[in-house]
């Protein structure tokens, strides 16, 4: 029976002792490792910009940018050799891409079925129908 009291009485203490309940000092960050030495970067023989002079790298600062991001270009793999060949790849006009968007380029008219296929209403499809002019 004594023990079973001094049990009850010393089991709650050591509980509460490993809450660390008391003071608590702060956390010193510095005293867990040394700071590293400052060290002086090595001379990479760098010369400072001249007042009233312009860069030679200057001009080509996107393409030294582009070719540090992308590595230049890549040589293409035989499956995208073949099909773009099989596009027509030698066929294309040089400035396609500049003529498309031009006002004046003619483009064909699909006629009016085609703005009723675009125009229609949006559905689920449960009461869809198909009519063919005559």
């Amino acid at each position: 029976m004594r023990k079973a009291i001094t049990f009850t009485l010393l089991l709650p203490a050591l509980a509460l002792g490993g809450c660390g309940i008391g003071k608590q000092k702060s956390l010193d960050e510095f005293a867990v490792a040394r700071n590293a030495p400052l060290v002086i970067p090595p001379d990479y023989s760098l010369t400072p910009p001249v007042a009233g002079t312009v860069s030679l790298s200057a001009e080509n600062a996107q393409a030294q940018a582009i070719e540090a991001l992308f590595g230049g270009p890549a040589p293409r793999s035989a499956v995208e050799t073949s099909v773009l060949e099989a596009a027509g790849r030698d066929r294309v006009a040089t400035g396609i891409r500049s003529t498309a968007g031009d006002p004046a380029t003619n483009v064909v008219d699909k006629g009016a079925t085609t703005q009723a296929i675009i125009a229609a209403p949006e559905g689920d499809g449960q009461d869809a129908s198909a009519q063919t002019p005559q």
